[in-house]
């Protein structure tokens, strides 16, 4: 297997391994927390506590992995996420549990920001299309496979096993980390923005946990509020204090750089849409239309098989129309078939469902390739470890919003219909609301110019190719007609 199909799949196989344990869990609360003697709801701490502990150490991965080398850091980060799942198998009291949960958080804020900066500096720019597709997947398939399989487990062997199954994929991704991912590390590193670190992780953690709290009815919405009032003030205090400092560990000013700029503020609104749907399809599967959590993930699984379908025409749809193109027209036919969930009832024949989420599940994950592969297409090799550290912030942000409008628009439709029993009609204006925000990414994707990313989408090749056929054909008609004009006179 070639280096270009080979890395992705070791730097994936450990991304979905994240992204699954980190949805995994929902189904299984329930068991967890009658086997460490607490409530269910109180254990929801434990999915609360991860993505507080991402939103913390995330802005560390740019300079770790440029200071101590990123195999390195991504060796180590699979480690530690093991560990994390070890103690969560172990735990016997709900704070061991969140301990375990917190070290987990600390692996997986490691592991996919570095893990992308290993695809970005050991893959030519001309394959960061293709390989960048084999890095969607574990992205879309971990949500949706999370829940349903989290439930089987469960239910025919042992809430243990959900996290204990990491632990051969972490060893194999461990191994061919080491034997397959060169030693690549800065030159020259920065200096650490301690200070910094400490604004932009209480200003992210304040945000994304209190937006994530805010879907799970956890706390109540003054506590919400002031989670994200002091977030959104350090993160202020980040950004004045970033403009003083020569090795920021959020670089905004990557900002100017018009295709990253495009990836960041178009891809936070199109995954802050599509981010909801994990979170509101098994609960109108579940709640509105009483399937149980398996049958539930099983019906979902359909937009994972969508997105695997995808990975092999990713390269040569974005070849032939052009990162601008492809990225403004699928923004808006994924929120059109995201909008469609709206239409699901009970009497919605259930292969009609899947059908749509296949198609949708296709055209979604053609639009996170094209937004992860873009936003690299103009960042220098010595700004890659920033720029990664950037853009997955902004994805764990997108995300944690998502579920937070997601659940705050199904709660105001109950409100507006006196409902206080969640029902499938309360659903439909949700699905509505995170539609119309996912389209409205079209227009930021089409500000950038009709050239963006073709050095790295191969579409320069196709373009110089056919100004040479034009100028060839010119050429020829000019010819022609020099030698008409010839015979005219001669005759």
């Amino acid at each position: 297997m070639t280096k270009e199909r080979l890395i992705p799949l070791i730097v994936a196989s450990a991304l979905f391994m994240e992204n699954m344990d980190s949805t995994v869990i929902a189904t299984s609360l329930p068991a967890i927390a009658a086997d460490i003697g607490t409530s269910p709801l109180t254990l929801k701490l434990a999915i609360t506590s991860y993505l507080l502990s991402l939103a913390v150490f995330i802005p560390a991965s740019g300079w770790t992995a440029d200071r101590f080398g990123a195999r390195a850091v991504f060796s180590i980060a699979i480690g530690v996420f093991m560990i994390g799942s070890i103690g969560c198998a172990l735990s016997q009291s709900v704070t061991h549990f969140v301990i375990a949960r917190i070290i987990q958080g600390l692996g997986g804020a490691m592991m996919t920001p570095v893990g992308r900066l290993v695809l970005l500096r050991s893959i030519d720019k001309s394959a960061l299309v293709s390989a960048m597709a084999w890095m969607t997947v574990p992205a879309l398939i971990g949500p949706v496979i999370g829940p349903p399989l989290g439930g089987f487990i469960t239910t025919y062997f042992s809430w243990h096993w959900i996290f204990l199954i990491n632990i051969p994929i972490g060893c194999l991704g461990i191994y061919l980390a080491l034997r397959f991912i060169d030693p690549i590390r800065s030159e020259d590193p920065e200096r650490f923005d301690l200070l910094g670190l400490v604004l932009a992780g209480v200003g992210l953690a304040g945000i994304a946990f209190g937006l994530s709290v805010a879907g799970l009815n956890l706390l109540p919405w003054p506590i919400i509020a002031a989670l994200v009032g002091v977030g959104t003030v350090s993160m202020t205090l980040y950004v004045i204090h970033a403009r003083r400092t020569a090795s920021p560990v959020l670089d905004f000013s990557l900002m100017r750089l018009v295709t990253l700029r495009a990836a960041i503020i178009g891809g936070f609104l199109f995954r802050l849409g599509i981010g909801a749907l994990p979170f509101l399809l098994p609960l109108l599967m579940q709640v509105g239309f009483g399937l149980s959590p398996f049958q539930s993930g099983m019906v979902t699984f359909g937009s994972a098989v969508g997105a695997m379908g995808m990975k092999t025409l990713a390269a040569r749809i974005i070849r032939a129309f052009g990162f601008r193109n492809v990225m403004t027209v699928n923004a808006v036919v994924s929120s059109v078939f995201l909008a469609a969930c709206a239409l699901f009832t009970v009497t919605t024949p259930l292969m009609l469902i899947l059908i749509i989420l296949v198609v949708g599940g296709f055209f979604r994950s053609l639009e996170f390739t094209a937004i992860n592969t873009v936003a690299y297409a103009e960042v220098e090799t010595a700004q890659m470890s920033r720029a990664t550290t950037l853009v997955s912030v902004n994805q764990q942000l997108s995300i944690s919003a998502g579920v937070a409008i997601g659940a705050f628009s199904v709660e105001s439709t109950m409100v507006m219909r006196g409902m206080t029993e969640l029902s499938a009609a309360d659903f439909a204006p949700a699905f509505l609301v995170v539609s119309v925000i996912s389209a409205a990414s079209a227009w930021f994707f089409w500000q950038m110019p009709d050239d963006a990313g073709h050095e790295i989408s191969g579409r320069k090749v196709i373009d110089i190719a056919s100004r040479k056929g034009e100028a060839k054909a010119a050429v020829k008609a000019a010819n022609e007609g020099t030698a008409d004009a010839r015979d005219q006179k001669l005759g």
